[in-house]
């Protein structure tokens, strides 16, 4: 996962070390000169122009991750480094840095079970109701894809179901939902009607009302964001939400060990190795 040494401006990989850039905090940063076309330059490890460590950052985000609010984690930053940071910086550095790993890591394959249970929960953003839609393959308890929209339509389903679709493939053949009506009319678009009526792909309706249970693994996982999101007064903007809620995707994947599984989705789900301690940092080296 490390980066390529590769010159920025030619693309030439014949290059050689030229000296250290110093910084106030995070010390020196080696700099290099491309002995084709001469330019200097260091290398974009992730935190290009950031004024704080890579350790500081990514310890925020796991702290945040975990439970702790921004206000609670700059507190801690106060009492521990000397250089603090405003609980506004660190909720910027989280909806960056969420985005940033999550973009790096959608597109990774995907070696999942044949099932996936989809799901909706309700949450508020400016007063206003707001949903958070994902799917969880019931093998790996991967998630798979996830969204945050102003509403629960065919539309907002759909683009999350085929955005599983396109990860996963031909591997799925029963899609669990609740009896919301959005989830049938999304399923045959994704799926294709052809399918469903042939019986190649199944949908699986779980209704609570005719006693039907609940799809236990999905709603086990919503409990553990709840747990987390239970803290926020809701969202400021349907922008951040989405940001944040894609880290806990990250976190939920690649981060947290499932406690029923004992590892990470992501040693079921992908070929994909972690091998430092500071998987946050890891994940946003990855190229």
């Amino acid at each position: 996962m490390e980066n390529k040494q590769i010159c920025p401006e030619c693309k030439s990989s014949d290059i050689k070390k030229r000296g250290f850039r110093k910084t106030q905090n995070r010390g020196r940063i080696q700099r290099y000169e491309c002995k084709k076309c001469h330019y200097a330059f260091c290398l974009d490890d992730g935190f290009f122009r950031m004024r704080n460590t890579p350790q500081k950052i990514t310890l925020c985000m796991d702290l945040f991750y975990n439970g702790i609010s921004t206000r609670k984690v700059q507190s801690h930053l106060k009492a521990f480094y000397p250089h603090n940071a405003d609980h506004r910086t660190i909720l910027r550095w989280i909806v960056k840095y969420a985005t940033l790993i999550h973009t790096k890591v959608k597109g990774l394959k995907l070696n999942v079970g044949n099932e996936l249970q989809t799901d909706e929960m309700e949450y508020k953003t400016k007063g206003k109701k707001t949903w958070f839609i994902d799917c969880i393959d019931t093998k790996t308890r991967f998630m798979v894809a996830s969204n945050f929209v102003k509403k629960r339509g065919q539309k907002e389903i759909k683009k999350v179901m085929q955005e599983a679709k396109n990860k996963t493939g031909k591997q799925i053949l029963v899609y669990t939902t609740d009896g919301l009506t959005a989830y049938e009319s999304a399923i045959k678009k994704v799926a294709g009607y052809y399918n469903l009526k042939k019986g190649l792909i199944k949908h699986n309706k779980v209704t609570q009302l005719k006693e039907m249970g609940f799809n236990h693994k999905i709603e086990r996982m919503h409990n553990s964001i709840r747990q987390r999101t239970m803290t926020f007064r809701g969202f400021k903007n349907l922008k951040s939400a989405n940001a944040i809620m894609k880290g806990y995707e990250v976190y939920y994947n690649f981060i947290r060990i499932h406690q029923a599984l004992g590892k990470c989705p992501y040693e079921l789900a992908m070929d994909l190795k972690l091998k430092s301690p500071n998987k946050w940092l890891e994940l946003i080296q990855f190229n």
